[in-house]
């Protein structure tokens, strides 16, 4: 019996700087079938689009269905309402119409949103914030984003650009961030700068370095997986920099909730899942910083769906819009 429109899955796009993910995503989280391919972003936003759209007739076939409508996630300052990509810093896009792009390109309906909004929506709906109505969620990769529930609402803010907490300040005139600015918590705790700092640290203390630069083949080459990879094997400056790094952590939570009192703030993201040892240095730190009311009933969750938290979101987030069910 063929399914009323109402009912059919929706498309989910997870689109970053390397990769490309597109699903058939069902409406309880589910993935039915995928498809990973690169961006190959140096061609232009016209064959990125075109490359979604072959992906998502792979996704049809496999799955012998329709699907009601897509959406895409993209690591990318997203303009609301009209779904143009106002800036993609590492795809080098600039006023990109992503929407009418993907539109004329599926001849379904697309909704567009930043990537770390679409995972954070996920882990409300389907993983570690599941019936709750306040949380807060930071993700943790090559650079760090995340996503605020507050009252059952996804925060958006005026101009679609909230929960920007990787760019919340937390040294005044601090280390440059690829944003422009200073300070920045992603500038000391991003995927990115947790290898500068290391580097840093390797070129003024070789001795102390060489387990770092032996592991990554040069000091050049010496990234955050490898700074977790020498902390677990007891790497003493490995262990320096992921303590400083958590205790910078921390210190952004600690302004998140005194900002917004989540029940729940879930941590995912490369970063974490790579070293998830973080939560446990993290949780403490805060727990000491913060205030009494603030901590009361809070929990610090690990986010749950891993890396295709990004199109489960992204598909949910279209669906709902779609039934004009979403905020």
């Amino acid at each position: 019996m063929k399914k009323k429109s109402g009912q059919l899955p929706a498309l989910g796009v997870d689109l970053g700087a390397t990769k490309v993910e597109t699903a058939l995503v069902d409406g309880s989280g589910r993935l039915m079938t995928s498809v990973r391919h690169f961006t190959h972003a140096e061609k232009g936003p016209a064959a990125v689009v075109e490359g979604i759209a072959e992906s998502v007739k792979i996704c049809l076939a496999t799955a012998g269905c329709r699907a009601a409508c897509l959406g895409i996630g993209v690591a990318a300052e997203v303009e609301g309402g009209t779904g143009n990509v106002i800036a993609a810093a590492n795809m080098k896009w600039r006023d990109v119409p992503l929407k009418k792009m993907l539109e004329k390109a599926t001849g379904m309906p697309v909704f567009v949103t930043n990537d770390v909004r679409a995972a954070a929506w996920a882990e409300w709906k389907f993983g570690a914030g599941r019936g709750v109505d306040d949380l807060a969620c930071a993700f943790v990769g090559t650079g760090l984003g995340g996503g605020i529930i507050t009252r059952g609402r996804l925060l958006e803010g005026y101009g679609n650009a909230a929960a920007e907490v990787g760019h919340i300040t937390i040294v005044a005139g601090g280390r440059r961030c690829t944003c422009g600015g200073r300070g920045c918590l992603e500038a000391y705790a991003g995927g990115w700068a947790i290898a500068q700092r290391a580097q840093e640290a390797v070129k003024a203390h070789k001795q102390a370095g060489r387990r770092l630069t032996a592991l990554a083949g040069g000091i050049q080459k010496i990234t955050a997986a490898t700074v977790a990879q020498a902390y677990l094997a007891g790497d003493p400056l490995a262990g320096r920099l992921v303590k400083s790094t958590a205790r910078y952590l921390a210190a952004g939570m600690t302004g998140i909730i005194h900002m917004l009192n989540p029940q729940v703030f879930i941590l995912g993201g490369g970063v974490i899942e790579g070293l998830p040892q973080y939560i446990g240095m993290v949780e403490p730190l805060l727990r000491s910083r913060a205030l009494e009311a603030s901590l009361r009933g809070l929990r610090i969750s690990r986010a749950s769906l891993g890396n295709k938290a990004g199109v489960i979101g992204a598909a949910g987030m279209a669906g709902e819009r779609m039934a004009g069910t979403g905020n």
